[in-house]
């Protein structure tokens, strides 16, 4: 029988109220409407006569609506709306501009006369007229929200005033007063509700009750009421993510791996003893780590991060020869074909022939010719390939292996966690590697990889040549712009090559492409159109810095056939300037390439600006990256931007992107639910919680790791988890 949090809202708030909320803000369930927790909270503050209203002040104010009218503005596009309001004392306007629905009579919550309400906002003079321009207002339905007289009633009157009134997240289609009163019917009917929290825990960290730390963050009456219903709120968000995160580490565990041990003299001694260098100390010592792992009896979870050009494809190719050693097979899976292709041939170089002849890598993509594909399904199917890099292609039905023995997932940022497990069910309990070139702060990697073991590389090999960054500031100086290809020019006329990056691809279609990494591209400051690959290929071609050059486009839109005959050209020299969307971003590694010209650069976060500054400079010959905005001075994109130019230290950056980009970025849409989970956390500043909710649960899950004895706890986590989520802990 479901409980009160999982009430349909139809049946609690009515048929249209409910198709409202979950058309505007995907909320269905009682739960789900008590968890849409306030985003600020207003004050009423003390009330202001309309007669003594000082100027270019905050005000709020208690007034009927006398007149209210929209009307088209004479100088410029758009209309006006006009509410006129009075107290008895005087008048006040209200003014909003291009939002009709406001007056309109036929819209719930609209200001029509006779309506009263509570208005905020700062006085401003504006031809002889007072007037508060987009203020925020609260109208008065009867049910006795209105202020008690503070002639009659002046104690009533000041409580009145420092109540906190919550704001919600709201949309057009359903406003934050609205909101408010289907909260208040919800909570109505979480009476009696069971606390998901283990009592014991609630005692040491000093915990409100659930259903009363429900009731104050939404019904507060002053403001140590809201603060405490979210400190208590917070830690449920954290403590239940963790304790799900480590049950499924526990869950994984009880899995038996096959080991995979090297021999002496076997596959991984003999590429070891033709590398033409050594290994860095930090390859070495994760490769340590990953070796130990592979031996065991319990499949590996493990986390590979590390800076751009730090070897880690490497390690995992080490690996690789590990598990092929028992004739298991490694699959590689990158989620670009030009990537995947990418991979292939640098394994095959990095192999060589003979090692490469034993082992048989091969590529599996969607794009390859249906002769091919079925040439790499019987290699797969027979276990002749012992090592397979392919794109999303390895995750369909169709794709089967003989010995599934590792997984390794290139840039994680790109895969979900339900499809690093359609990968691994095609095999016996295989050994898991994930990898990324964005370095992770530690509170991200324990709220979204809990479930993973971390290894870090930190240090670049010897001979990588230094990077230098410069931004050029278009609002500022929009002259540097015909230097920035008269450099490119100079650099070209070294007998050097590069990049043009665009944030769109443009033409016919100017969408970026599901291949491309730009597919959640940065609002910018401004209403500035978006470079384009399209428009920029034919610009170059032009320009006389770059007259006679040899320049070549490279989007995700392009066939696997095209894509790979332009990377072969541009790697061979036989492209001077590839003008290109971000699907050069992860892996592509052309030694001669040594400048990277990042257009709307504020368009990419820091994490992405840093991987793309990663594909030059590669070969020993020093690199150079200019990133061009016209974001203005001042502005979130260009504090982007000039936190890039200032340090190559990928975790540096990923801390300073971890303070600048939303929430929701910084946990990705596809990692195990937690980006709809966490609604009052947050890894940039509640590190502190998310390390005491973690050891709380590992303490918890060590004495009950099913969680028999806490059966509230284990429907909130069912709750609060993803669908992917809960089949994982179902097929476990």
């Amino acid at each position: 029988m479901p409980g009160p949090l999982d009430q349909k809202l139809a049946g609690v708030l009515g048929d249209r109220t409910a198709k409202a909320l979950g058309r505007a803000l995907d909320l269905h369930t009682v739960g789900d409407l008590v968890t849409h927790y306030p985003r600020r909270y207003q004050k009423r503050g003390e009330l202001t006569r309309l007669d003594a209203l000082p100027l270019e002040t905050e005000v709020t104010v208690v007034a009927d609506v006398l007149r209210a009218g929209s009307r088209s503005m004479m100088n410029r596009r758009g209309s006006r709306q006009e509410v006129l309001i009075s107290d008895g004392s005087g008048t006040l306007t209200l003014v909003f501009f291009n939002q009709p629905f406001r007056v309109d009579p036929s819209k719930s919550g609209a200001l029509k006369p006779g309506v009263r309400g509570m208005f905020s906002g700062r006085v401003r003079f504006y031809k002889g007229m007072r007037e508060l321009t987009h203020p925020r207002y609260e109208l008065f339905d009867g049910s006795g929200d209105e202020p008690p007289d503070p002639e009659t009633d002046p104690e009533g009157a000041k409580a009145w005033h420092e109540v906190p009134i919550p704001i919600y997240p709201a949309s057009a289609a359903i406003d934050t007063w609205n909101i408010r009163k289907a909260v208040a019917l919800a909570l109505e009917n979480i009476a009696g509700i069971e606390d998901p929290m283990p009592l014991e825990i609630c005692r040491t960290a000093k915990l409100m009750g659930y259903e009363p730390a429900l009731r104050r963050i939404h019904q507060p009456q002053h403001d140590g009421d809201w603060m405490q219903a979210k400190r208590t709120l917070r830690y449920h968000e954290a403590f239940l993510l963790q304790t799900a995160l480590l049950q499924r580490r526990a869950i994984r565990a009880m899995f038996a791996a096959t080991p995979r041990t090297p021999q002496p003299d076997g596959l991984l001694a003999r590429f070891d003893a033709a590398l033409p260098f050594e290994l860095t100390d930090d390859q070495k010592l994760v490769g340590t780590e990953i070796a130990e792992d592979l031996a065991g009896q319990v499949p590996m979870h493990r986390l590979l991060q590390g800076e751009v050009a730090s070897g880690k494809t490497l390690v995992a190719l080490r690996a690789m020869l590990a598990v092929a050693e028992s004739g298991g097979q490694s699959a590689l899976l990158a989620p670009t074909e030009v990537l995947a292709a990418q991979h292939l041939r640098s394994i095959v170089a990095t192999l060589g022939p003979d090692l490469a002849a034993e082992l048989m890598p091969t590529l599996v993509t969607g794009q390859l010719p249906a002769a091919e594909r079925r040439r790499a399904a019987l290699r797969l199917v027979t276990g002749q390939a012992r090592i397979v890099v392919g794109t999303h292609a390895l995750l369909s039905e169709s794709t089967e292996f003989y010995d599934l023995g590792l997984v390794v997932v290139d840039e994680q940022h790109r895969f979900g966690v339900e499809q690093r497990e359609v990968l691994r069910r095609k095999g016996s309990a295989p050994h898991t590697l994930v990898m990324t070139a964005t370095p992770i702060p530690r509170t991200v990697a324990m709220t979204v990889f809990g479930d993973l073991e971390t290894s870090t590389i930190r240090h670049l090999p010897k001979g990588r040549a230094p990077i230098e960054t410069h931004v050029v500031p278009l609002a500022e100086k929009p002259h540097w712009m015909p230097n920035v290809w008269r450099r490119a020019g100079d650099e070209i006329g070294r007998g050097r090559q590069g990049y043009v990056l665009c944030p769109a691809i443009g033409g016919d279609d100017a969408a970026p492409s599901p291949e491309d990494a730009d597919i959640d591209l940065l609002e910018p400051d401004d209403a500035r159109p978006m470079a384009t690959v399209a428009a920029t290929l034919q610009e170059l071609r032009v320009h006389p810095a770059l007259a006679g050059r040899r320049i070549e486009a490279l989007t995700g839109r392009m066939t696997g056939e095209e894509k790979d005959r332009v990377m072969r050209e541009f790697a061979a020299g036989g492209i001077d300037v590839l003008v290109a969307t971000t699907v050069v971003e992860v892996g592509v590694d052309v030694a001669n390439a040594t400048f990277m010209i990042v257009l709307d650069a504020d368009r990419f976060g820091v994490s992405q600006l840093h991987q793309l500054r990663g594909r030059v400079g590669r070969g020993g010959l020093p690199g150079l990256c200019l990133l061009v905005t016209g974001a203005p001075e001042g502005t979130l994109g260009h504090e982007r931007v000039t936190t890039v130019a200032a340090t190559t230290d990928g975790f540096a950056l990923a801390q300073a992107d971890l303070e600048l980009r939303r929430e929701g970025d910084v946990l990705g849409a596809s990692q195990s639910g937690a980006r709809s989970q966490l609604k009052l956390l947050r890894v940039t500043r509640d590190g502190d919680i998310i390390e005491a909710a973690r050891d709380a649960a590992a303490g918890l899950l060590e004495a009950d790791p099913s969680l028999e004895a806490y059966p509230a706890l284990r429907a909130a986590i069912e709750r609060s988890s993803d669908e992917d989520a809960r089949a994982f802990l179902d097929k476990s």
